[in-house]
């Protein structure tokens, strides 16, 4: 077993078997380094390769820090950057590294790249230390997807983007409107049941696969918690290996996706411009010490604080957890280009908040940073749950869960359907004639919605469910 900072590779024959949490730092033959970066609150993969003192980055997060401070710790220089596509669920610090470091970027021709950059497409190969990177047009996710081919000696490393999953593929419905290329979700859906049939077949059963997310993203619905497989192994339990017609295939890969947040097409522009390097992006977002201020209002902290004292119309998007889907969130319930101002409960927590703010492009719709005087505060009423155990008839009850969610099964059969990624828009038509319960499926999600629901029904009682939720289940 190769050991790990969380957890082991078992070898078996030629099987790899790999546990639920990430591994990093997988020595192949210790001619080639492969290091996992996992950022959790976008359920985000990205990757190191390093050879000979030479490094290779792929589809980086927005902050670049960690791949300097791996690089200076393997005596590595970064040679290439390399973007399977223009991602839609986070802005990609490529384009700044390429200024920083001089490294080369990456992308298939199809991509229709802004910033410098050579094509990498099929016939392609880029020279790193004593190995060679390939590509793979892989059409699916996005008509510009790449997946990128790794071999040293009889071990191979598959990158595959939003391409394939573990345990799914990438969903075939982000790039109807937005990027250089734009498909209807059938032809993409078309596209990767032809990659899935077609473009792995000639690789071993034992390459490892490492996708650009895991559970939890919604580039994708159904995705293992795994953080890396083998083909082998998405070959006998990946559904879109199965033997199927393609209709059959096409069929399921448009049923049931997740929504898609205000903020996915923002991204996929951004990253295909580049974005501009984070710090000083960052440094021009004030900070101001107990302040009032008016417009749009996130609040970032948890919600018994913002219950406890909160400026009036403030929406609660929690965000000072990595348990916190935060980004998602605020990309999907603010819109993109939308200013806005942020809470903190201290002065400390700016640069944190800022640097997730960040991750979706997000900043430069930001006016301020604040933390809260203690007068002249608005505070959140308390559900009585016990009454609402008993005569659940006499509220309003808002499921804000996604339609997706919903289609599972109801908590309270009177519940009313208002998904939270379109409640601001949706509000309006919620009756107020009997106090408001909102709730989610766990308790994170209507902390916004009651907030969102108090600030658009200024005449209504408005109560937040939270985690009471688990209790109706």
């Amino acid at each position: 077993m190769v050991p790990s900072e969380k957890g082991y590779l078992i070898k078996s024959g030629t099987l790899r078997i790999f546990t639920k949490v990430p591994f990093f730092n997988l020595k192949l033959k210790k001619t080639m380094i492969i290091k996992q970066f996992e950022y959790k609150p976008l359920a985000h993969y990205s990757y190191a390769i390093v050879s000979n003192g030479e490094m290779a980055l792929i589809d980086p997060e927005r902050d670049p820090k960690q791949y300097y401070e791996f690089a200076k710790a393997n005596n590595a220089k970064i040679i290439a950057l390399i973007e399977t596509h223009p991602h839609a669920d986070f802005v990609s610090s490529h384009l700044q590294i390429h200024k920083e470091t001089g490294a080369t970027i990456f992308n298939s021709k199809k991509l229709g790249a802004e910033y410098p950059h050579k094509a990498f497409d099929e016939g392609i190969s880029i020279s790193l230390g004593n190995i060679k990177l390939q590509a793979i047009n892989t059409p699916g996710h996005s008509p510009d997807s790449i997946t990128i081919v790794v071999k040293n000696g009889s071990e191979t490393a598959l990158f595959t983007g939003d391409t394939l999953f573990i345990g799914d593929v990438g969903r075939p419905d982000l790039r109807e409107k937005v990027g250089n290329m734009q498909a209807k979700r059938e032809e993409l859906a078309e596209m990767m049941y032809d990659t899935i049939q077609h473009k792995f077949n000639d690789l071993p059963n034992d390459a490892v696969i490492y996708p650009a997310h895991g559970a939890g993203s919604l580039c994708g619905k159904n995705l293992s918690d795994a953080a890396s497989s083998t083909l082998e192994v998405e070959r006998e339990s990946n559904w879109a290996f199965k033997k199927q017609s393609k209709q059959e295939f096409m069929n399921t890969i448009l049923d049931g996706q997740p929504f898609i947040p205000s903020y996915f097409g923002f991204n996929v522009d951004i990253n295909k411009k580049g974005a501009e390097s984070l710090a000083p992006a960052l440094e021009l977002i004030p900070f101001k010490k107990e302040a009032i201020v008016t417009g749009l209002i996130v609040d970032v902290r948890d919600e018994a604080s913002f219950k406890k004292g909160h400026l009036a119309g403030s929406i609660n998007i929690q965000g000072l957890s990595e348990n916190d889907k935060f980004e998602t969130w605020l990309g999907s319930i603010v819109a993109p280009n939308e200013a806005f101002s942020l809470v903190v409960d201290k002065e400390e927590n700016t640069a944190y908040i800022l640097n997730r703010v960040s991750k979706i492009g997000y900043e430069t719709q930001l006016k301020e940073v604040i933390t809260l005087q203690k007068e002249q505060l608005a505070t959140s009423k308390e559900l009585n749950i016990i009454d609402f155990k008993e005569h659940p008839e006499k509220y309003t009850i808002i499921d804000i869960r996604n339609a997706s969610e919903i289609e599972g099964g109801k908590f309270f059969e009177n519940a009313i359907s208002h998904p939270l990624n379109d409640l601001r828009n949706s509000a309006k038509n919620i009756p107020t004639d009997k106090p408001i319960v909102v709730h989610c499926a766990g308790g994170y999600r209507s902390a916004a919605g009651s907030s969102i629901l108090a600030k658009a029904l200024k005449n209504a009682t408005v109560f937040d469910l939270s985690e009471a939720i688990n209790e109706f289940k």
